[in-house]
């Protein structure tokens, strides 16, 4: 039996997953690789991150989005798995919208972080 743990993500671009994990200081891998597990089992991911503890946390394509894959009973990053989610889906929300508004000619007007952690993007495109 697995002890891995699938967690559904809204995470469907790989590109703004990597920026996101990079902004987190997050030292991933890109794969596939193998997720390290409970009793040496593994599940492949398209990134992963390798914990101190000899077991890893993913992100695997599961045809539609990247779960979070990880044996939740060695989770040992800083921050519990849904703060970690909501830091990386926040990235990620960010580098999303910025890349699709580039690619429709608009860039960053105005970027404003709030005391709520949340942020505020002013995006503007010029036409002639």
């Amino acid at each position: 039996m697995s002890h891995f743990s699938q967690i559904k993500t809204q995470i469907r671009n790989l590109t703004s997953l990597q920026s996101a994990l990079s902004d987190l200081g997050m030292d991933w891998k890109t794969g596939p690789r193998d997720v390290r597990g409970y009793r040496g089992q593994t599940q492949s991911a398209e990134v992963v991150i390798e914990q101190n503890n000899g077991y890893d946390v993913g992100f695997a394509w599961n045809g539609h989005e990247y779960e979070l894959v990880a044996d939740l009973q060695f989770w040992s990053l800083d921050n519990s798995v849904d703060r970690f989610l909501s830091k990386v889906t926040q990235r990620y929300a960010y580098h999303t919208i910025v890349n699709e508004g580039a690619d429709k000619g608009f860039q960053v007007a105005e970027q404003q972080k709030n005391e709520d952690g949340s942020i505020r993007l002013v995006l503007q495109r010029w036409s002639a």
